[in-house]
């Protein structure tokens, strides 16, 4: 006689913790009940913990705008090596002293800066590590156009496509980018670059370039990660692909000079052109996310191509979460690429399901010790195709 399976199907459970779920959710939504559990000690912890970051969640906007207000006048710096009042501080920026004070003492609640006992203010545990992460100064300026476009989050998400970002990142629309003048190439990769050494430690920490000859970084830029890999690499050939405008700047710079004798520059548009043949690695470095899924199919299929058999794929860049939604994935990442009009942060399983598609295998993802950076992904073209 067979033994039945008496588990409840998932789908019976899913309807049952969805209807507990409902339930508890109700009674939580409840003005009553919310002012009986702010008052029973059991329950009162949680309230609290549940105020304080729905609090943090209504005001976060004003925060954001305190630490760029910290940036624009350099109150971090000011403050670094010696304590300062606000004063002090109000005439350096040009401000008056009541709204020093205030910019402080919101710094001060941040944990950006400390205010001591004699009222002056000095660099807090957090501001120090703010200073400390390469690109992130930059990026927090960059913010603006993000605010600008988030002014009226609904009308960005009913499709509005004449947004600040999507007019900074022209490049992610397609073309050549013949059409790209030099200054805005020039600006846009200035920002990549000063945000890539994070990128890359977090990169080459996840994985080894032991075993291969030579690294084809597709849309690097003006070699930001080339550059990190040649210190971690010491042998290997590096060649940069990128728009002629890009590629153009990228040969100017005497860093990239420097590695002549290992770094080939290469102008051209994935999109439209031939991915350099002869690395037996290709890197594609905060690139994908940019655009849509046909755009990604296109040029992982460019790049399968273009690997001899065996050859790598390295992926880097921000990703969702997934069944596991993140801040930086999902709710940061996801509505900058909805600004950006193009693109989208895919989670894992999305990347895998599109490698394995192209005709990839190995994929595997690395682990991360800092996944708001960047996900780190590997994949190879089987030997035999």
């Amino acid at each position: 006689m067979a033994v039945q399976d008496t588990k409840p199907a998932p789908g019976i459970l899913n309807g049952f913790f969805g209807r507990l779920a409902g339930w508890g959710n109700d009674q939580i939504a409840s003005t009553r009940f919310q002012s009986w559990a702010s008052r029973f000690f059991l329950t009162r912890p949680f309230v609290r913990r549940d105020a304080a970051r729905l609090y943090d969640l209504v005001a976060g906007f004003v925060y954001t705008q305190v630490l760029l207000s910290c940036i624009e006048l350099r109150i971090l710096h000011h403050a670094r090596n010696r304590a300062q009042d606000a004063e002090h501080l109000a005439a350096i920026a040009g401000i008056a002293p009541s709204r020093m004070r205030t910019l402080c003492q919101s710094a001060a609640s941040l944990g950006l800066l400390v205010r001591q006992a004699d009222g002056r203010y000095r660099l807090g545990r957090l501001g120090a590590a703010m200073l400390g992460v390469p690109g992130l100064e930059d990026m927090i300026r960059h913010n603006r156009l993000l605010y600008e476009d988030l002014s009226d989050p609904v009308a960005l998400l009913r499709g509005k496509e004449d947004t600040a970002l999507a007019a900074y990142w022209p490049y992610v629309r397609g073309g050549s980018g013949d059409a790209i003048v030099p200054e805005t190439a020039a600006e846009y990769s200035a920002l990549m670059a000063s945000s890539q050494a994070l990128v890359a430690e977090e990169t080459l920490r996840a994985i080894s370039f032991d075993g291969d000859t030579h690294l084809v970084d597709v849309g690097g830029g003006t070699g930001a990660f080339l550059r990190e890999v040649a210190r971690a690499a010491p042998t290997l050939r590096l060649t940069l692909f990128d728009l002629p405008g890009v590629a153009d700047a990228a040969a100017h710079l005497p860093e990239n000079r420097a590695l002549r004798d290992r770094l080939t520059i290469r102008p051209g548009s994935f999109l439209e052109d031939p991915i350099p043949g002869d690395g037996d690695a290709i890197s594609l470095v905060r690139v994908l996310y940019d655009h849509s899924d046909a755009v990604v199919a296109k040029l992982l299929q460019k790049v399968f191509d273009a690997l001899p058999p065996g050859g790598r794929l390295i992926l880097s860049e921000p990703m969702s979460g997934g069944a596991q939604p993140s801040r930086s994935g999902d709710a940061y990442f996801g509505f900058y690429t909805m600004a950006m009009t193009t693109g989208q942060p895919r989670s894992p399983e999305r990347h895998r399901a599109l490698l394995e598609r192209t005709g990839f295998s190995g994929v595997r993802l690395h682990p991360a010790d800092r996944p708001f950076v960047t996900r780190v992904m590997s994949a190879r073209k089987p030997a035999r195709v």
